[in-house]
């Protein structure tokens, strides 16, 4: 396979492996329009073939490509831990970028490209953590299943929802997984503290339609399909939210409080303010969002459409999709009609149990005293899909950032970048992981 050469003699194994994998441009536009995972996923089955281990693929949609692989550990009475990533990205518009957004450009000490956040970083850790392993002649404390899924970036339709549904034996004996968005740091006051994933928002994806008659556009016209959707889509996208605090985030804002060191400070979004660049991330965990994503009508300049529609990301707490829905269809009108394109389930996993014990702990040595505090996650992962098996999924990509560095603004951002320095932390806290837990 080729890929741009440059001189990587100095560049860590776990950033070199993020870097390749961000040059396969694996772009997802979603609803079934993508350029494939299977230069990528091969890549990574290669690499695991390496190092000795048996990889499977499974492609249910040409190009759509998953794969697994299974790490025998010291105690196989113990049960397997999942670690998966996703190996699609969601598009780069190039002109946009300061950099070419599928280079793997290596700057200022930090990766940059489309994936450096999310989540190619997470994928290269895995990799490289379980290379560190095997090629020392260690094993990992209990069996790995290592599963790279396509099609996270819509929702697992094409990808993790496939495989669970058609190669449950992958998960044979697992009763837990690790993914992303989470185990990295923020600022808190003058601190830092650890954010760890015990949770996830619902996704529901909604079309709304608008009708109207069709006519010339220079007209004195009432029934406009566009003004009337226009209005629906203001009205939602503007509608705010009240918050409503779950057992993982009121976890989130006492535990944030305190190392404020103001008791006085129990106002959710108060508390969020003092965690800086991630503020306006913790603060979508605290109560559903409505975001308007995409519009689309006419045809012609003087010609008035019939029809129009827009694309809504709706995120709910655990729970509460039925009412939210209900909801917005007071908000947008009973003119407006509601479509469903794709909806899954929120998550809660608690905050204890000898997992998180043992992620903590990882970190502690590698960063000790640093704080972690549990979160519920404004977005999703493929763990959600594997929840259908009965296995309860956490964040964990462990990173050290710094302070300044706006890491939740590039999920899906502009200029996505990680430092190499955080991604090497990572790996060191991920393989110390597994060779305890």
């Amino acid at each position: 396979m080729a890929m741009p050469s440059i001189d990587t003699a100095d560049l860590p194994e776990v950033a070199r492996i993020a870097r390749d994998l961000i040059r396969f441009d694996t772009t997802n536009y979603g609803e079934g329009r993508a350029k494939g995972e299977r230069e990528a996923a091969e890549y990574v089955g290669a690499f695991l073939a390496e190092l000795g281990l048996d990889v499977e693929y499974y492609e249910p949609i040409p190009r759509r490509t998953n794969l697994m692989a299974r790490v025998a550990g010291r105690n196989p009475d113990k049960p397997a831990l999942v670690l998966h990533g996703h190996l699609d990205v969601v598009p780069a518009v190039a002109g946009d970028w300061s950099v070419d957004p599928f280079a793997g450009v290596v700057r200022d000490g930090l990766l940059w490209g489309r994936g450096a956040v999310d989540m190619k970083d997470m994928d290269a850790m895995i990799l490289a953590s379980v290379a560190e392993l095997l090629r020392a002649g260690e094993r990992p404390e209990r069996d790995l299943v290592l599963v790279f899924f396509a099609d996270e970036e819509n929702g697992g339709v094409e990808g993790s929802q496939l495989v669970v549904r058609d190669r449950p034996e992958w998960f044979a004996g697992a009763t837990e997984a690790i993914s992303e968005v989470g185990g990295y740091s923020i600022p808190v006051g003058d601190r830092r503290a650890y954010l760890l994933q015990v949770g996830e928002k619902a996704l529901v994806w909604l079309r709304l339609r608008a009708r109207g008659t069709a006519g010339h556009g220079s007209r004195f016209h009432q029934d406009n399909a566009v003004t009337r959707l226009a209005e629906a889509v203001a009205a939602l996208g503007r509608a705010e939210w009240p918050i409503e605090l779950t057992a993982t985030t009121r976890q989130t804002v006492e535990g944030l409080a305190a190392l404020c060191g103001d008791g006085s400070l129990t106002d959710p979004d108060a508390v969020a303010a003092e965690t800086g660049p991630a503020s306006g991330f913790l603060r979508s965990t605290f109560r559903t969002t409505t975001n308007p994503t995409g519009l689309e009508a006419g045809y012609k300049h003087n010609v008035i459409p019939d029809a129009a529609s827009a694309a809504i990301d709706v995120r709910t707490l655990p729970g509460q999709e039925d009412r939210v829905l209900a909801e917005i269809q007071r908000i947008v009108g009973d003119d407006v009609v509601i479509d469903i394109a794709h909806r899954d389930i929120g998550l809660e996993v608690p905050f204890s149990g000898e997992l998180v014990e043992a992620m903590v702990a990882a970190l502690d040595r590698h960063d000790p005293g640093v704080p972690v505090v549990p979160y519920l996650m404004g977005g999703g992962t493929d763990n959600k899909a594997l929840a259908e098996l009965g296995i309860a999924g956490y964040g964990f990509a462990p990173l050290r950032l710094p302070d300044d560095l706006d890491f939740t603004g590039m999920f899906h951002g502009v200029d996505e970048r990680v430092p190499i320095d955080a991604l090497v932390f990572g790996q060191q806290v991920l393989t110390d992981l597994l060779r305890t837990y």
